[in-house]
Parts: C-alpha cells; structure tokens; sequence
C-alpha cells in the first residue's frame, strides 16, 4: 500500500474495463427501485448467482490448494462481509429516497478510501482535501433538504454514506486479496460470503427468499447480469492495478448514468433543492482527483 502510487489514472486494458463497470454498476440503482423482492433476498440471490458465475472460471486456477493463496482467500473472506453490508446500505437507500440523491452519496466512496489509504501509510496530497471539503458541504445540502421532505427519505440518505464508507473498505480488501489471487478466485469467494451472510440475516427476520413472480427473478437477474458481472467484477479485474482510490473515485460516474436511468425507466427526479448538494459534490471528488495529479506531478 505504500508504494502504490495512489494517483496514477487507469491504462490500456483497464479503461475498457471500467468504463464497462460504470454502466454496469448504473443500472444497479434503477433495478433495485423497480424491484419489489426484499432487500436481503435480492443481496442473497444477486450475489450467489455472481459466485457461480465466476467459481466456473476460479475452478480452473486451482489455488484453493495452494498455501500461498490462503492469506488472499482470508481477505476475499473479509471483503464478502463488507460488501454484504455494503449492499444493505445501497438497497436501504435506493428504496428510501431517489436514485439520484442515494447514488451520489454512495459516491463519497472515494473519500473514504483515501482515508483507508493514508491510513494505512499511502500518500494523498493535501491539496487535494479541498475537494473534499466541498464534497462533504454538498452532502450536508442533500441531506438537509431530504430531511425537510420526509424523515424516510433522511434515513436513505444516512444509509447511502454508511454504504460508501463500506464500499471503501471493501474495495481496499479487495485489492489486499489479489495481490495472491486470480479476479475469479477472488469474486467467487466475496461474492460468495456476501451472499451467505445476508441469508441468516434473512432467515432469522422471516424475509420471504422464494416464492416471487417472474417480473422479480427477471429484474434479479438483469441485476446480476449488469450491476454484478459487468459492474463490480469488472472494477474488481481493474483493481490488480489500480489504487483502489482510484477505482473508488471512477465509481462516481454512477451518479449520472442511474440518475438518466431512474428519469427513463422510473421518471423520477430529485427534488430541485438537491441539486446544488448534488453538483458540489460530484465536483468536490473531481477536485480530490485533479488535485492529487497535479501535486504528484510536482
């Protein structure tokens, strides 16, 4: 972690990859808000069909067996709970208040990683908690006009920034595992425990896990198609070499892509006062970007 560089912009290969993600990880949004199906039953399904789709590939890399691989899986482990919980957060908010709004405080990811990096002994330029701090007024601007419109749509908004900070920690525990293991190897196991910590959760509430109609396992696997294989396994591959602070910042691209979703699919728009909340903070993590690169370069 502290030889990274915590600054380089993605390359070759890993644009593709990530621009794949960023309309992946868009739809994510507007499904779960067409969906009915509970929240921990479409994390349970949604990320068990996404560990089969990808143990297929890990099946064939055979480093279950191997000892050298073992602290990776450890950390794969890890990184299942915290996207478990992660995903609670996202659907809470997505059900709970607009797309638009929910989206892009789960977008304040990349401050949180940043945090996590500079922790951990990464280098973040100073400059570059500006945009922070113009970020975080955009948050406080969200949120204070959701707070006026409806105590629900308030309660979204707080899980969307618990599940940005989950997101962080994820994606460092992801990058953490690859160091010695294979992408597939890597999604198979998180995706896996993502989904087999929801389940209990699930069980011990009485949450309904089968039994849906057609439209519900139709919207669950466009989920799974789009916001889990093109989305977050797509970052996933990306992050063997990119900081994940970096990763972490692309994702807000998200806002935009589920805002323009949610109006086509949903025609839901964020009430006019958020907007402003939203602007600031999508140039505040601009900034935190820009201004990272240009105090690297000197």
């Amino acid at each position: 972690m502290r030889d990274q560089d915590h600054t380089q912009m993605p390359r070759g290969r890993d644009i593709p990859l990530l621009l794949l993600g960023i309309v992946g990880i868009g739809t994510s949004g507007p499904v779960i808000a067409l969906s009915t199906m509970p929240i921990l039953a479409l994390i349970f399904w949604r990320n068990l069909g996404g560990a089969l789709l990808m143990a297929s590939f890990a099946l064939r890399n055979r480093e279950w067996s191997k000892v050298e691989s073992r602290q990776g899986m450890r950390w794969a482990a890890l990184a299942g709970v915290a996207l478990a919980f992660h995903f609670i957060g996202f659907f809470i908010a997505m059900r709970f208040t607009t797309v638009a709004a929910g989206t892009a405080l789960t977008a304040l990811q990349p401050i949180f990683a940043a945090y996590l990096v500079k922790r951990l002994g990464g280098h973040i330029p100073r400059q570059a908690w500006l945009g922070m701090i113009i970020s975080l007024s955009g948050v406080l601007i969200i949120t204070g006009v959701d707070f006026q419109i409806s105590r629900r749509a308030f309660i979204g908004d707080l899980a969307a920034i618990a599940c940005a900070a989950l997101a962080a920690l994820y994606v460092m525990l992801g990058s953490h595992a690859q160091r010695t293991i294979s992408t597939s190897t890597y999604t198979s196991i998180c995706y896996l425990v993502c989904a087999l910590t929801a389940l209990p959760i699930a069980l011990i509430s009485q949450t309904q896990v089968w039994g849906f109609d057609a439209r519900e396992w139709w919207l669950l696997l466009a989920l799974i198609a789009g916001a889990q294989i093109l989305g977050h396994t797509m970052f996933n591959f990306a992050l063997k070499r990119v900081s994940p602070a970096i990763v972490s910042l692309i994702v807000f691209f998200e806002v935009p892509v589920s805002a323009i979703l949610a109006f086509w699919w949903l025609d839901q728009l964020p009430p006019a006062g958020t907007v402003p909340g939203l602007v600031l903070l999508l140039i505040g993590c601009g900034i935190f970007v820009l201004r990272s690169k240009n105090s690297d370069k000197r």
